[in-house]
């Protein structure tokens, strides 16, 4: 008789089932008892085994989350935005197919830098402005109220322009006036200069423009402050002077303002499109010196309103009076300053002062080991805090007025040496 059970139940309680003997049937050299063995957790082993035949559901980060819910495709979030994510660069983080694995590497993980772009703070803030300084109503009126008339123009029944163009000479204030008003209202800004205009990559300054624009609907939306898009010196960048080649670049980002300015709620990076990708308007200041060099459906009246900034001598004398207040200088003495040296950029003034200082700086390298190998002693003294004090001089009508006429002589030998003509005999004459 042979008992025929499972081993895998040994430790479970046995039950053990008789089947008699069939006496009408032979076996050869045995006679066959049957015995059935099962236990009482027989049960639960079977819908055990039922259960791995069936696929086990995906546990959810979270009942309430978005990131795994599906499309009608039957795509998730993660998916959609994978596929709107430009894969240009290493804009996706340091992914290895992506670029090179030597500079994927292993420590921080493949997609170690996939916030590198959200890591930096591309807005302004303005902490470096203290103390008082004048702005000039007409100009303060001009920045407020395109930029309150742009973020109310949902409620307004007229065309509003989207960029204001603030233009005139070099060195008139133009981009500090504008942010002493952005600190003043409290304005978050993103800045932009003409040098981020080009690339060695087609299309890059358009994107950069547009990614600049939704930074600052950003701050609008995820902090709660007023943000503008400024781009200074755009004529350096977008102008045509003489026989200067039109790129492709030069191109794309007159062609994303232009669209900006009709499309100011759509922007698009690259992705997809959503429905509910709705940018907020935001305001746009560009400075410059020439506004005629560019490309003229940019600048037409409907999408920049232009403001010729050229300040009046009360302007200057209440702004340089303002630069001058803690030298002791009075309004008298600044006022003859400037009509000393009259048709002046505002930074001239600026750069009286700076002359001034000159003489104490050499006095103070003395102090502190002469000339000689200053750059290795520097940075040690700097180092340990065994600088020497520096004494600001004390400034006086006549050592700023010494100043402005050296910095007069300079401008006159740059204007009258022309020295390329001498180094150059064949070029023509002007």
């Amino acid at each position: 008789m042979a008992l025929l059970f499972n081993t895998n139940l040994l430790r479970a309680p046995l039950t053990f089932h008789s089947i008699p003997l069939s006496s009408t049937k032979q076996f050869p050299n045995y006679s066959s008892i049957s015995v059935r063995c099962s236990s009482t957790n027989q049960q639960s082993d079977e819908i055990r085994d039922s259960d791995q035949d069936e696929p086990k559901k995906k546990k959810r980060l979270s009942e309430q989350s978005s990131w795994e819910t599906k499309d009608s495709d039957g795509k998730d979030y993660l998916y959609r935005l994978g596929a709107e994510a430009d894969n240009m660069n290493i804009a996706v983080g340091a992914r290895a197919g992506v670029i090179d694995s030597l500079f994927a590497g292993n420590f921080l993980g493949k997609d170690s830098d996939i916030v590198f772009d959200y890591r930096q703070k591309v807005t302004r803030s303005f902490q470096y402005l203290q103390g008082d300084y004048y702005i000039a109503p007409v100009f303060l009126d001009k920045v407020v109220c395109h930029i309150v008339k742009n973020y109310i123009s949902n409620i307004l029944n007229a065309k509003v322009p989207l960029i204001l163009g603030v233009w005139g000479g070099k060195g008139q204030g133009k981009t500090f006036q504008t942010e002493l008003i952005f600190q003043a209202m409290g304005i978050e800004p993103v800045i932009m200069s003409a040098g981020e205009l080009e690339s060695e990559r087609a299309g890059e300054p358009g994107k950069l423009i547009r990614e600049r624009y939704r930074t600052a609907s950003q701050v609008v939306q995820n902090q709660g402050k007023m943000s503008v898009l400024m781009i200074n010196d755009i004529d350096a960048g977008l102008g045509r002077f003489g026989n200067t080649q039109v790129t492709v670049n030069n191109q794309i980002v007159v062609g994303t303002l232009m669209n900006l300015c009709d499309n100011p709620t759509r922007v698009s990076v690259g992705q997809d499109w959503r429905e509910g990708d709705i940018t907020h308007r935001i305001p746009i200041i560009v400075t410059g010196n020439d506004f005629s060099t560019m490309y003229a459906p940019l600048i037409r009246d409907g999408r920049m309103e232009k403001f010729y900034w050229q300040p009046t001598q009360e302007d200057i004398v209440n702004i340089v009076c303002r630069m001058y207040e803690k030298d002791g200088i009075t309004k008298d003495e600044v006022a003859t300053i400037v009509n000393t040296f009259p048709n002046q950029a505002l930074d001239f003034y600026g750069a009286m002062r700076s002359r001034t200082y000159d003489q104490s700086i050499l006095k103070w390298v003395e102090d502190s080991g002469g000339a000689e190998d200053i750059g290795r002693r520097f940075l040690r003294q700097r180092k340990k805090g065994e600088l020497p004090v520096f004494i600001p001089p004390e400034q006086t009508l006549e050592a700023l007025l010494e100043s402005g006429y050296s910095l007069t002589k300079e401008q006159m030998l740059i204007m009258e040496s022309k020295l390329s003509k001498e180094y150059m005999k064949n070029m023509d004459e002007e």
